[in-house]
């Protein structure tokens, strides 16, 4: 099951940057191509994508009852009428939406109405829709008013009943605004109140740098460009997954970019003992890893929605019961193929598929910051001297 947040995706074809390289000109017109009209946030973007994987999925999420809700219905019953079936459309509310600007060559950035987003409550996942599922992945709380108002606790309320039902836990993050009330959160005492309720913690490592460390979040950001890897290489998310398994989730994948991804599991067996219906077995290839994968090459056309594709790739591979270093080839593999194409899920093909151009010898990308020399590599996956391997 994926639910949270949903919106609707308008992606203007962008042919080029001005030649004085400014996006935005104060009273002046600059041509652009056909908009690409899609689904975004994590319900589209994760459920569906799990949906081409072959991944039996439900979806929740919340629209309004207007022009942009029909067309979010519209766009994800294309891709298996059944998936709308417990898709909420409010009468009264307005319909989540994004305009995201995709220049070549530079990261995309976005406009977005938060909408009917903002009501989503933990009464909007029902019992009914919990039974038989064995994971449940949520996102993205910074942009939904009630998961992060009072502490966090309609999140907390939300994932204590999920996992009551034996259900596996994932959690997916956004960066909000720093301007809103959102950027102003206590984030480092809601993700204290509701990580030990996850079992698996997919964040981006801006985004938790963000919550962490907001200090040091500005001040590596304007010192590196945004490029947090490059500060000080695997260093700074072994930091980060440090802590956020000490506050208790099972699993830290942090998403690089287009570094890569990094893996810390829990050591403690109890913890795995709280997993849910996901719970690997055996359990020991999990326990206390370190690992890191860089990406794969491909030609960029766009990257809305690859770290949501990545983390569809990483909970397919659970799912088939997978090991932790298979799990991380598959989620870069999934991300490399989203970004082959400017909208959000037209390039994830089937399972089978992403076996398929693995099996070939498929490329990878240098790791952009330099490894320690006391890591081992394997099939491209590097671990630690303290992994539990």
């Amino acid at each position: 099951m994926v639910a949270g947040h949903i919106c609707l995706d308008i992606i203007p074809e962008i042919r080029g940057v001005r030649a004085d390289g400014r996006l935005l000109v104060p009273g002046g017109l600059t041509e652009v191509g056909p908009a690409a009209i899609s689904t975004g946030g994590v319900v589209s973007n994760t459920g569906l994508a799990l949906h081409r994987l072959g991944v039996p999925v439900r979806l929740i999420g919340k629209v309004g009852a207007d022009l942009f809700g029909r067309a979010v219905m519209e766009i994800v019953a294309s891709q298996g009428k059944d998936l709308t079936r417990r898709m909420i459309a409010s009468p009264g509310e307005t319909t989540s939406y994004t305009v995201v600007i995709n220049p070549p060559g530079i990261d995309r950035f976005f406009y977005h109405c938060a909408g009917a987003n903002d009501t989503f409550q933990a009464t909007d996942v029902t019992a009914e829709a919990l039974r038989g599922a064995a994971l449940f992945h949520f996102g993205y709380p910074p942009i939904m008013k009630r998961m992060w108002q009072s502490g966090g606790e309609e999140l907390a309320r939300l994932l204590t009943m999920v996992k009551a039902a034996g259900v596996t836990t994932s959690l997916d993050m956004t960066q909000p605004d720093p301007e809103s009330p959102a950027g102003r959160c206590d984030w480092r005492r809601l993700l204290s109140r509701v990580l030990p309720l996850v079992d698996l913690f997919l964040p981006s490592l801006d985004e938790t740098l963000f919550m962490l460390d907001r200090e040091s979040f500005e001040s590596l950001s304007e010192e590196t460009g945004g490029r947090l890897l490059m500060s000080g290489g695997l260093a700074l998310p072994a930091r980060l997954a440090d802590e956020l398994l000490n506050i208790g989730c099972a699993i830290v994948a942090l998403k690089l970019g287009d570094s890569g991804m990094y893996l810390r599991t829990s050591k403690d067996p109890s913890r795995w003992e709280r997993f849910g219906a996901c719970r690997p077995d055996p359990i020991g290839p999990w326990l206390g890893r370190e690992l890191y994968t860089p990406c794969f090459q491909v030609e960029v056309q766009g990257t809305t929605g690859a770290g949501d594709c990545a983390n569809a790739g990483f909970l397919t591979a659970l799912l088939r019961g997978l090991s932790p270093e298979a799990a991380m080839i598959r989620a870069v593999a999934v991300g490399a193929c989203n970004v082959e194409r400017p909208d959000a899920t037209s390039g994830i093909p089937a399972w089978s598929g992403v076996e398929e151009r693995l099996a070939t010898g498929w490329p990878r990308l240098k790791p952009p910051c330099g490894i320690p020399t006391d890591w081992q590599e394997a099939d491209g996956v590097w671990s630690s001297p303290r992994d539990g391997r």
